[in-house]
């Protein structure tokens, strides 16, 4: 089998161990909807930043005696079924097989009826924040269980507990044991960590008992890793490893600033770079979870493209979020923030770029009132609105698209044409959207360089609007410029293109 390095939630790949297949411990990501409406846990909490002034300790123990035991072992179980035995190739794995142990068919009893369900166990770690049984830790941990149990003192003590619910867009689930008088730890404020603070990641790796690495915070505000769909990550290289997901990431005083979940890995072992949630973004899930029985996110209406080198010149921007799309009657719309805005501030916060806006945006709930400052045609804006609740509708990267072309003046080399109901069918292009298709782009022109091809839907030439094929050849006939600023669509997405021609086109 081929390595690759990749991210990994590190219980999945326990899972593996105990289990055998890692592709198998993760199942439905559904979100609970538990309609018990609880008090929120009374957790302890110390807002001030380590003391960094101070010199680097000759020893962690007091730290560690503070917080280990708060640190809890979860061992959560399902059964999984398989549609039909002989679709169970891996068991004659040697490798496999040795991970199953008795559970898996060898090739000495090949003759009996193989199996068509499996008990599947995932192994993680959870952190006590409440005296009275709440517990953080990852959801990935114990989804889709159908029993979860806590071990607590190193496995001295076990309890059966409740999932009160779960998050799976940040990879949060909260459980409850029925005890009182527990060892809660106290959390600390995320917000204040720094690029090389010492932390410290406590969990129960590869199930070996209660385990304590040591590291620094190696970057804050870690996104667009593709691990979850809001992802604002403590990155550390504290050795996390399989098991350790749950677990608790604590600052050099024994706060808790984050909660343990996924690894870079080649080998599936720890290579230095973990990565933990910040446990102000786990607390306000969790309150959330336990209150509400849900979560709630707040929505403006906008879909984004990311910035690149080429669409940060014509923007006279360094970062933010450029409009791709106004969803109608949304937040965004009614306030009147158009397509081609770049989005730079949100309630004077800078917005780096969508992922940022995204996660900014889902982390208020609805109804707050929020100020947006846009840059429009190269000139700041201001909007307040008031956030809708995203239900079931989803503030994203709306990326995917091309560009368009012409003969004469811009877009040198694009064959453009109507859009007529044929088209419209191939490219899955909506009938109220009006467009020129892109027929052909000569592979040596700026227009392909930039990324144009077949099959493209130009919407905009310079933020104008482009209803025809005439509309696209007109807009680029008499350019004031050679770069081109195209806003297209392509398979149902839309993004901006820059098409610069300032260059001498390559000759054949």
């Amino acid at each position: 089998m081929k390595s690759t390095s990749r991210l990994l939630p590190l219980s999945a790949l326990a899972a593996a161990c105990a289990a055998g297949l890692a592709t198998l411990a993760v199942v439905a990501r559904a979100d609970s909807t538990e309609a018990k409406h609880r008090a929120a846990p009374e957790v302890r909490t110390e807002k001030s930043a380590v003391a960094r002034d101070r010199g680097v300790p000759q020893s962690f123990a007091p730290v560690v005696k503070k917080t280990a035991p708060s640190v809890v072992y979860v061992f959560s179980s399902k059964t999984v079924k398989f549609q039909h035995p002989d679709m169970m190739p891996f068991f004659d794995d040697p490798t496999f097989r040795r991970f199953f142990d008795d559970q898996a068919p060898s090739n000495r009893r090949r003759g009996r009826e193989r199996p068509q369900s499996m008990r599947q166990q995932a192994l993680g770690s959870g952190v006590i924040v409440s005296s009275d049984g709440y517990i953080l830790t990852n959801n990935h941990v114990v989804e889709g269980a159908d029993e979860v149990k806590v071990a607590l003192n190193e496995g001295k003590n076990e309890y059966v507990a409740e999932i009160v619910g779960r998050d799976s867009k940040t990879d949060i689930a909260v459980l409850k044991i029925d005890a009182k008088g527990l060892a809660a730890a106290t959390l600390g404020d995320s917000d204040q960590l720094e690029v090389g603070d010492v932390v410290l990641a406590i969990g129960n790796p590869f199930q070996v008992g209660l385990t304590v690495t040591q590291g620094i915070v190696s970057a804050t505000r870690r996104g667009n890793l593709g691990i979850e769909e809001y992802e604002d990550f403590i990155q550390t290289d504290a050795a996390i490893n399989p098991g350790n997901s749950g677990g608790a990431l604590v600052d050099a005083e024994g706060r808790v600033i984050g909660i343990n979940t996924a690894i870079y890995s080649q080998s599936g072992g720890s290579m230095g770079v973990g990565f933990a949630i910040p446990i102000n973004l786990a607390r306000s899930i969790m309150d959330s979870l336990v209150t509400k029985g849900k979560i709630t996110r707040g929505f403006i209406g906008v879909a984004f493209d990311e910035l690149n080198a080429e669409t940060k010149k014509y923007f006279g921007v360094e970062e933010g979020a450029p409009v791709t799309k106004v969803s109608k009657d949304s937040p965004a719309e009614k306030a009147g923030i158009k397509q081609g805005d770049v989005i730079v501030k949100l309630d004077g916060v800078a917005v780096s770029d969508g992922h940022r806006l995204r996660f900014m945006v889902g982390r208020l709930v609805p109804g707050t009132e929020v100020t947006i400052e846009v840059i429009r045609k190269g000139k700041p804006e201001t909007f307040k609105l008031k956030l809708a609740d995203q239900s079931d509708q989803v503030l994203g990267s709306d990326r995917q698209a091309t560009n368009k072309d012409d003969d004469e003046g811009t877009l040198n080399g694009v064959g453009v044409a109507d859009l007529n109901e044929e088209t419209r069918g191939e490219l899955n292009v909506p009938k109220d959207l009006q467009g020129a298709v892109i027929t052909e782009v000569d592979p040596d022109s700026a227009a392909a360089k930039a990324g144009l091809r077949e099959g493209d839907v130009l919407l905009e030439i310079n933020r104008e609007p482009v209803k025809n094929a005439k509309d696209a050849i007109d807009l680029t006939s008499k350019p004031e410029t050679k770069r081109t600023l195209l806003l297209i669509l392509r398979d149902g997405a839309r993004r901006y293109v820059v098409v610069d021609e300032t260059q001498p086109a390559k000759k054949k």
